[in-house]
């Protein structure tokens, strides 16, 4: 008997903590996947996900139709408001194209630098390395199986199957 009081004052006290803390509305996790703002115009979220293929069209329009963005120059720009001319280890982009892949046009970073900018004399340091940082992103890649007969036309149905590429996205500095 004495054992089933403690047990029901714990439960009471529980019962007590319960009702008196007080209930915070539960905020929504910001989404990990946030895009930055320096290629992206407008809302690219569709149902809390990022609609990877509609941002990598808008990507594509902007370089396509910014001749800054695809200058190769080694220089810093601070008046730019892209960080791909802001950085000390400055980028350009280029459009990787594969018929055979859903998106089709993925803009991709090229260095535009070997070595990187001294901060201080805002020239190309060779003692330091420009380096491609890639990121891995979800695509759709044609798919012809192979058949044992041999086909009357070369052509195959569009199957396509989901792949990850490594993109670059940007460029770092190295020591070395």
């Amino acid at each position: 008997m004495l054992i089933t009081l403690v047990v029901s004052e714990q439960q009471q006290k529980k019962a007590q903590e319960r009702r008196r803390r007080p209930t915070t509305p539960k905020q929504p996790h910001p989404n990990p996947h946030r895009i930055s703002p320096d290629l992206i115009d407008g809302d690219t979220e569709v149902r809390g996900e990022v609609n990877f293929e509609k941002s990598i069209e808008n990507m594509v329009s902007q370089v396509r139709s910014n001749p800054a963005l695809s200058k190769s120059k080694c220089v810093v720009d601070r008046q730019l408001w892209m960080s791909n001319s802001r950085s000390l280890s400055p980028w350009s982009y280029r459009i990787n194209h594969d018929e055979n892949r859903k998106p089709v046009d993925i803009p991709e970073a090229k260095c535009s630098c070997t070595g990187c900018i001294n901060p201080f004399t805002m020239q190309e340091d060779r003692s330091m390395t420009s380096v491609l940082i890639y990121t891995k992103i979800p695509v759709r890649r044609r798919h012809c199986p192979q058949r044992r007969e041999k086909p009357r036309k070369a052509r195959c149905r569009s199957r396509y199957r989901t792949a990850v590429e490594s993109i670059a996205v940007g460029c770092t500095c190295i020591m070395g």
